[in-house]
């Protein structure tokens, strides 16, 4: 997507510049917001440079998320103190007055309201209210939200790899989380929309496309005539200059016989999937509200590893939910164990105001919280060493990465699995796929090396760290 510059003598255009915090879905929805913006005039500010108007998505998943926003609000508001300083997202939706409250904030825009930012932006930035003054809000009620605004982007800064939003909002009401108040109700984007924006993505050279939202599985019950997440990947599997789709988490309830089969039998759907578990044991789960039970999902794990050769599987847990016992963590620890899982997303459970979960009995103290958190870090350290490990000798396809790694200055590459190979010899690869052969794995890092390229001497390691 490409933008005139203003004519000679032109007012000079705003720069804007948008700070995300929280879930892929603020991602994508602060890229689209930057498409909107720049389709109206405005110019996104370079890294480093003051913008005219900042804007904060924020996340409210957690207490703490909450703390996050304000922390970034309010430096930004220190470093750039003339700023129009714009909050919207989930904390914005769910607790505008409190936003409203912090100073330094000039506008508070709820989620859906995020697609008028042009409108609601240019005349504050014509009339600037004297500072100080209450911020106008523009929230309405998430509950009412009834469609899935889009604005169509065809580039992601800095960015190898693309998100689609295909779907937001919840059915579910799982006791620990406030996502259906900040999100709404599961509402679903046309497949047609979905299928252009995926194809403008391709062609614009970007080969690594995720179909993300709320309750991604939810996709399509809404739709008139009604659809579902399996016909759509079906539809996108022919997409020209598409490498790899990819799918974000799904519930195990809607891993249905047809969207198994849409995975296992497209040629473009990566063998990589994220089916959140959370806990182990029945009785946690119920006092979560999570719609199956432990034997449920490890039939569906074992079932998606048999029909999937070579699956990276990810899955979230909690640590240390209200009720949760010594013997009920044993059972989420022998669970997650026992399955063929590559990586685990682990969360120390924290009170969230106006979730179920804070009423519940059983409070678990912190200290055992951090105890138990740290022991399913532990096990998803290992779990990942022994996927990484068993692709070691391979030769796997990766899309290089725009950003090398920080820490070895390599360059970098993502599989179809999902697992990060570092390599040398990627300079201006950027967005390609090449052919690496996997050389080594690490407690903290995958080695290789190009295909056909001799061994480099910066990737040797010694026997003992090979093995660490």
């Amino acid at each position: 997507m490409t933008f005139a510059p203003a004519a000679p003598g032109a007012r000079p255009l705003a720069t804007v510049s948008i700070a995300t915090l929280g879930c892929r879905l603020n991602q994508v929805e602060s890229q689209e917001m930057l498409a909107l913006l720049e389709a109206h005039g405005f110019r996104g500010a370079a890294a480093g440079e003051g913008a005219d108007v900042n804007v904060v998505n924020t996340c409210t998943v957690t207490g703490r998320a909450d703390f996050s926003d304000r922390q970034a609000i309010r430096r930004i508001r220190r470093e750039q103190p003339e700023t129009l300083l714009v909050v919207t997202g989930c904390f914005a939706q769910t607790d505008p007055d409190a936003v409203a409250a912090i100073p330094g904030v000039d506008l508070v825009v709820g989620n859906q309201e995020k697609y008028q930012l042009p409108e609601l932006i240019r005349p504050l930035l014509e009339a600037r209210a004297p500072r100080g003054a209450r911020p106008p809000i523009r929230v309405a009620p998430i509950a009412a939200a009834r469609s899935v605004p889009i604005a169509p982007f065809s580039r992601v800064a800095g960015r190898s790899r693309a998100f689609v939003k295909v779907q937001d909002g919840c059915q579910h009401r799982c006791a620990f989380c406030i996502v259906p108040a900040a999100r709404g109700a599961s509402r679903s984007q046309e497949p047609a929309a979905v299928i252009e924006q995926v194809r403008a993505l391709a062609a614009a050279g970007y080969r690594d496309v995720t179909l993300t939202g709320v309750d991604l599985g939810h996709y399509g019950w809404d739709l008139v005539p009604r659809t579902t997440l399996a016909g759509l990947v079906t539809r996108l599997a022919d997409t020209p200059g598409l490498t790899w789709l990819r799918l974000s988490s799904i519930l195990p309830a809607y891993m249905t016989d047809a969207l198994i089969d849409a995975i296992a039998g497209s040629p473009v759907v990566a063998p990589h999937l994220h089916v959140p578990l959370q806990s182990g044991s029945d009785r946690v789960l119920r006092l979560m509200r999570r719609p199956y039970n432990a034997r449920m999902y490890r039939r569906l794990v074992e079932r998606l590893a048999a029909r999937i050769p070579g699956l990276g599987l990810g899955t979230d847990l909690i640590a240390g939910h209200p009720g949760e016992s010594p013997e009920d963590f044993a059972e989420t620890l022998m669970l997650v164990r026992e399955l063929p899982l590559s990586t685990l997303h682990v969360f120390s459970y924290s009170d969230r105001r106006g979730t179920e979960a804070v009423r519940l009995p059983g409070r678990v103290p912190e200290r055992v919280i951090g105890e138990r958190s740290r022991a399913l870090r532990a096990l998803g350290r290992e779990k990942s060493l022994a996927f990484r490990r068993a692709l070691v000798g391979q030769v796997r396809s990766a899309l290089v990465l725009e950003t090398p790694d920080r820490a070895t200055g390599l360059s970098a590459g993502l599989t179809a699995p999902y697992v990060e190979v570092l390599f040398e010899g990627g300079a201006g690869l950027a967005r390609a796929v090449v052919a690496v052969e996997i050389t080594a794995a690490t407690a903290d890092r995958t080695l290789g090396r190009l295909a056909g390229a001799p061994r480099p001497s910066g990737l040797a390691l010694s026997s003992r760290a090979a093995s660490a």
